[in-house]
């Protein structure tokens, strides 16, 4: 059966994304946050990757994620650094809590894993609701190109056991209409040579044009919308190959 971020798969997370590991947004998000003194809530939080070098900021952030595996490594990682955040279980696009935050925060095209168009609109209406008056909702996203079915990528990870877990990747699906991908991904974990656990995964991907995703905060209510790209503030992205990230206001 297809799984979704089970067990291999976030083991395999975090070793290749481990804690502190930087696409420039870990510097980015620290110099975007700092002056806030409220709380912070990180939905889609994976292992804890940039998690904890805000906690070590001293930032009051808490976690969210739908992958119990992702946050049992994250509770982990938390406790060898000594830190005791809020972590718990959600869906970005359901998850009720009674607070209110002062920033929202969606880093490395997370929130493109909502595939369905919906989930995604009603995922950007729930953090708007979750915002204090005058909180900012942060979240990165990245285009989609060079797409051919069939595509297939191989990958080779080792573990602190020296067990070695592959990765073999093959895009089944693009849907121009809907604007997502979706791969077939097959883990393996392997150990003196002998396979010892497997794990199917079905991934998919959302894409939103650049202007489309502006649009669409504009249309939930959010204002003062900043665009940049790879992560250099207000600098308007020139490049398919950039990360772009929206910083937006929810002005009440």
């Amino acid at each position: 059966m297809f799984g979704y971020y089970s067990k291999l798969s976030s083991e395999v997370y975090d070793i290749d994304k481990y804690i502190g590991h930087s696409f420039g947004d870990v510097e980015f998000y620290k110099d975007r946050l700092k002056s806030c003194t409220g709380p912070i809530l990180e939905p889609g939080v994976g292992t804890g990757r940039l998690l904890i070098p805000l906690l070590e900021e001293g930032l009051k952030v808490t976690g969210l994620d739908f992958s119990e595996e992702m946050l049992e490594i994250c509770r982990e990682n938390c406790e060898i650094k000594g830190l005791n955040p809020e972590i718990f279980k959600g869906k970005m696009e359901s998850f009720l809590l009674n607070a209110e935050y002062e920033a929202i925060i969606v880093p490395t095209g997370t929130f493109l894993l909502l595939h369905e168009r919906e989930d995604s609109f009603k995922a950007l209406n729930n953090f708007y609701h979750h915002l204090a008056d005058g909180g900012k909702l942060i979240v990165d996203v990245f285009l989609q190109k060079d797409l051919k079915v069939g595509n297939t990528s191989t990958s080779v990870w080792e573990n602190q056991n020296s067990e070695k877990i592959t990765l073999e990747s093959k895009l089944i699906e693009i849907d121009h209409i809907h604007q997502h991908t979706t791969s077939h991904n097959r883990y393996e974990k392997w150990r003196n040579g002998d396979l010892i656990q497997t794990e199917l995964e079905q991934f998919s991907i959302r894409w939103y044009g650049i202007e489309e995703f502006k649009m669409i905060l504009e249309h939930i209510g959010f204002e003062n919308i900043i665009i940049s790209g790879d992560y250099e503030h207000g600098k308007y992205p020139t490049s398919s190959t950039q990360t772009i990230t929206f910083e937006a206001t929810a002005n009440k």
